[in-house]
């Protein structure tokens, strides 16, 4: 009989750190947790956007950076250094107690191009890295740019006008690197340099989140920002097309499954939705309500 996979769940609230699974609480209570992230064990978090706290096993945080003039979106982390998608579109480097806005972000090919249909200035919305240590930053709106020289010097891929919202590296095979955007699932098999859109079996071709488990994709998909109809799908990693995930789960959810609210670790996966976290144990063939009733959910990753 096979052992089940085990993991702690962190569910970054409006108003708390939420844990579930191996290790259960809450934590920071009164601070919104705006953003997430693990490598190995090790976890970055976000404190009201402003304050990045990391820990090597979740047990005792520490506080390393403050930023004050712009607001953290996302964090990527790798156990010693940690790259913050901000505001405004810039990517800031905290190491060794030391943060730097990048400069190589800001002055990136393709800058004068990006927007929000709002007409205020983008945010650096996703970051990934892939296996070959190639960094991956998704702009909103403004593509995914790519950097092979650790942020010495970026450049765009995907088009702009395909209004990405969460870039994800395979972490196995650097060539191979996926994308939740507004046209569809976007995949690329080359490291970014082409790309293509994978919708078979997606009821609507606008995507929020992308997760990937060990042999199977998630993505959440709706009709469109104010997320009519949206649903939960998986494929199999070689797979050509989706299938609704159904088992455990509302027909349709009111309003998007957004980006960083879709998280998986080997065939466990977690989803976040107005206040209640769904959970699978094999890839989101079958899920069950894990919580309800906590406050707006932000953010979780699995460790």
């Amino acid at each position: 009989m096979q052992q089940k996979e085990r993991a702690t769940l962190y569910v970054g609230t409006q108003d708390a750190l939420h844990l579930f699974g191996n290790r259960s609480g809450r934590e920071f209570a009164g601070r919104s947790v705006s953003a997430l992230a693990q490598a190995d064990g090790a976890l970055a978090m976000v404190l009201d956007g402003r304050e990045l706290f990391c820990s090597d096993s979740g047990k005792r945080w520490q506080s390393i950076a403050i930023l004050d003039s712009v607001s953290i979106e996302c964090v990527l982390w790798d156990g010693r250094t940690a790259w913050l998608g901000t505001s405004e579109a810039h990517l800031y480097r905290v190491r060794d107690g030391q943060s730097e806005r990048l400069e190589s972000f800001d002055s990136a090919p393709g800058r004068a191009d990006w927007y929000t249909p709002w007409g205020a200035p983008p945010d650096t919305r996703s970051l990934s890295r892939g296996a070959d240590g190639a960094l991956y930053a998704n702009v909103h709106v403004g593509g995914i740019l790519r950097s092979r020289d650790v942020a010495a010097s970026w450049a765009p891929t995907l088009d702009v006008d395909a209004d990405t919202h969460q870039v994800s590296a395979d972490p196995t095979r650097a060539e191979r690197i996926y994308a939740a955007t507004a046209r569809g699932f976007a995949v690329s098999d080359d490291g970014a340099d082409s790309w293509r859109f994978e919708n078979a079996g997606l009821h609507a071709s606008y995507l929020r989140a992308v997760a990937l488990t060990r042999d199977a994709i998630l993505v959440t998909a709706s009709q469109g920002p104010r997320g009519s109809q949206a649903a939960v799908y998986r494929r199999p990693a070689q797979g050509s097309s989706f299938e609704k995930c159904h088992v455990g789960l509302p027909d349709w959810f009111d309003g998007n499954i957004d980006t960083h609210c879709l998280a998986a670790s080997g065939q466990l996966v977690a989803l976040g939705h107005n206040g209640t976290v769904f959970w699978s144990e094999n890839a989101g063939t079958t899920w069950r309500e894990l919580a309800s009733d906590l406050p707006s959910i932000q953010c979780l990753t699995l460790a």
